[in-house]
């Protein structure tokens, strides 16, 4: 067998994570499952989630242990949804704009410009709109755990040319997840749009196949993204969250106490990875700019405008359904 990096690092958290606690527990878990994501292992994502797997294996006296496999270990986005639809991978995280290839109406917290601070994100994904979202989970047999963790506000780097105005977005080589929410977008600002798995973002900077991206502060730091980028818009275009996801089938084989349990601690695990995110953000600029990012503030109406008038927002109004669209503007106030 050969040892990659990825295997590594996959490995060496699995064993951390569900062996923490070997010694009191020597005996093999009852249940050992996957969980699986797309994050670096110093993303507080990961930091949380093994301090949750540590508490739920304590609390369930060892018969429930959870392995972690960050940084597409067990390969690219879309390969870990299909690996979880068929039960391969018991959990794994993805962002919503990305599960909307599969339930559409999951990217509907992306929509660009909808919210403007944490409180509403939080009212409106622990409420009504986050329910609709597990609602439609539950018909392609998937369980969305109740919280959702923060992926964050997004802002925009590139190589090129510090961005004011949607005017310096023109020609721009930008890398989108493969969402179709953020390519109109990002095509309705005049870039030029390129879909690639976050796996492949590092190099395709480093080697020029694009030259922008698109991602929260957190991020940006946790995957280095500094060493390849030159300047950063702060855009707060964009709020996306993470759905802590579970193959409907696995999740019901755990005894419903188990599962209480596990629920509770990663849940509570969401909540702190919130609070880490919006902590970060006080100093990730001034870290950034240490390692030698350079940072504007645009004005976000011109953005906004220039998505109205190019019929975004209402070829999303008609995409998700008016129903869907009046939940999420209960919360948002009108858009476009």
């Amino acid at each position: 067998m050969t040892l990659t990096r990825r295997t590594f690092v996959a490995g060496a958290v699995g064993a951390t994570t569900s062996g923490l606690l070997l010694p009191r527990f020597a005996h093999a878990a009852e249940f050992t499952y996957k969980f699986a994501n797309n994050l670096p292992l110093t993303h507080p994502v990961n930091v949380r989630a093994k301090e949750a797997a540590a508490k739920i294996l304590e609390e369930t006296g060892g018969r429930f242990a959870i392995e972690i496999f960050p940084n597409s270990a067990l390969g690219s986005d879309p390969d870990v949804l299909s690996q979880l639809r068929s039960g391969g991978v018991e959990f794994f995280l993805m962002a919503g704009l990305l599960l909307a290839a599969l339930v559409p109406v999951a990217a509907i917290d992306g929509v660009p410009y909808a919210f403007n601070d944490y409180p509403s994100v939080w009212k409106a994904v622990d409420g009504r709109l986050g329910q609709l979202v597990r609602t439609e989970m539950a018909k392609v047999n998937l369980v969305g755990l109740e919280k959702q963790w923060d992926n964050g506000f997004h802002q925009i780097t590139n190589r090129l040319r510090p961005i004011r105005t949607p005017d310096d977005m023109k020609g721009l080589k930008i890398r989108t997840g493969p969402s179709a929410l953020q390519v109109q977008m990002c095509t309705a600002l005049g870039a030029s749009p390129t879909s690639l798995s976050f796996n492949e973002v590092y190099t395709a900077l480093q080697t020029g196949v694009v030259d922008a991206q698109l991602n929260a502060l957190v991020l940006i730091k946790a995957a280095k993204l500094y060493e390849v980028q030159a300047h950063c818009a702060i855009t707060n275009h964009q709020w996306s969250g993470f759905w802590f996801l579970a193959n409907r089938r696995a999740w019901e084989r755990l005894p419903e106490q188990i599962r209480a349990v596990a629920a509770r601690h990663l849940n509570a695990a969401a909540v702190a990875q919130r609070a880490d995110v919006e902590k970060s953000n006080a100093t990730l600029m001034q870290e950034l700019t240490a390692l030698g990012l350079k940072f504007t503030n645009p004005d976000p109406a011109p953005f906004r405008a220039q998505l109205a008038s190019a019929g975004f927002y209402r070829s999303w109004k008609e995409k998700f359904g008016a129903a869907a669209w009046d939940v999420l503007e209960s919360h948002t106030g009108a858009l476009g």
